[in-house]
């Protein structure tokens, strides 16, 4: 797909590191939307919890398990 815009790198010792990117046009980045205030019910607080829970349970396992001497 054809790519248009500007893209600001840090090259260091055969590493490439993207520190920014631009595009006025083929942007996905929408500023009106990009909110966790007022977004017209777009996104829910509540919703987090669920998904820090989630997120949770797997470092909850793992602990779990090295206490057991399981990895």
């Amino acid at each position: 797909a054809p790519v248009n815009g500007t893209v600001r790198l840090n090259l260091y010792k055969g590493n490439v590191v993207v520190t920014g990117r631009k595009s006025e046009s083929n942007s996905l980045f929408d500023a009106s939307i990009a909110t966790f205030e007022d977004d017209a019910g777009a996104y829910d607080q509540k919703d987090a919890a669920g998904f820090i829970k989630l997120n949770a349970l797997r470092l909850r396992i793992l602990n779990k398990n090295k206490s057991k001497g399981k990895s």
